[in-house]
């Protein structure tokens, strides 16, 4: 078949063309593998025979892992004074077990240190993180979202609403948090007037008479979907919903912080 110029032009055009570049796929960390320069926090250690920790660190890119830090206890060695909570830190690790053995952890700084109120909330964030975030699951956008909230406490931002944001982006990020503003016995968007529950498996729906799950309005429901707790009533209701959204996905674990910050300031 015959071709025309214009034809044989955009033929030309196409085939000098440089190749487009595939879209960037986000590597996943494999375990066995030596990690350096891993922006990292401690949530959690404890005493390892007579001079090392364990330690279980939350990772941007390898989300929560637990590592051994050998002589750590040792008065001359230089993990001793670094392996502190809501210090961000940059670590380097080998190994394929599930515990691996910390090579190296050094301060990067930068954050306003917790203190008072805000201390025991982080401590409380580290608690979530520790019983609800499985090891070697990366979760950088909760991760980002965590640095976040430590800056807002040190900067004595109300303690009441950046934990409601922390606890729906954490049911969010573990896959576990329905859309608020949908209602499921209507299939529709939930009304603002109305008076819902939230079925932990699966979403708001009306409120019964008979249900013994905390009642909340539609408001409240649209306001956490949009992270704005302006409202008092906000505020309140929403406390309670993530009381029993998170009692629910704990098993009936106890949080011990959850309880201190209750005695002290009712969050």
């Amino acid at each position: 078949m015959p071709t025309n110029d214009a034809d044989l032009t955009v033929a030309v055009a196409a085939s000098a063309a440089p190749p487009q570049p595939a879209p960037a796929r986000r590597r996943v960390p494999q375990r066995g593998e030596r990690v350096g320069g891993q922006p990292s926090f401690v949530l959690h250690s404890y005493p390892y025979k007579e001079t090392s920790l364990i330690v279980d660190m939350f990772t941007r890119d390898f989300g929560r892992v637990g590592l051994v830090a050998k002589g750590a206890k040792r008065p001359l060695s230089k993990l001793r004074g670094v392996l502190q909570t809501f210090q961000p830190l940059q670590a380097a690790w080998s190994g394929k077990s599930e515990l691996r053995t910390l090579i190296d952890a050094e301060w990067v700084g930068g954050m306003l240190p917790l203190e008072k109120t805000a201390l025991l909330c982080g401590f409380y964030l580290n608690e979530l993180l520790v019983k609800l975030i499985a090891r070697d699951d990366p979760h950088p956008a909760l991760f980002d979202h965590y640095v976040s909230t430590l800056n807002q406490l040190a900067h004595n931002e109300p303690a009441t609403i950046v934990l409601r944001k922390f606890e729906r982006a954490l049911l969010k990020e573990t896959g576990v948090a329905a859309d608020l503003t949908r209602c499921t016995s209507t299939r529709a968007q939930v009304e603002p007037d109305g008076e819902y529950v939230v079925d932990p498996e699966r979403g708001a729906r009306l409120a019964r008479e008979s249900d013994s799950w905390p009642a909340v309005s539609g408001k409240t429901l649209i306001d956490m979907e949009r992270e704005d707790y302006s409202d008092p009533v906000t505020q309140a209701q929403s406390k309670v919903l993530m009381r029993f959204l998170l009692a629910h996905q704990l098993g009936g674990s106890p949080l011990n912080t959850r309880q201190i910050l209750i005695d002290l300031m009712q969050l």
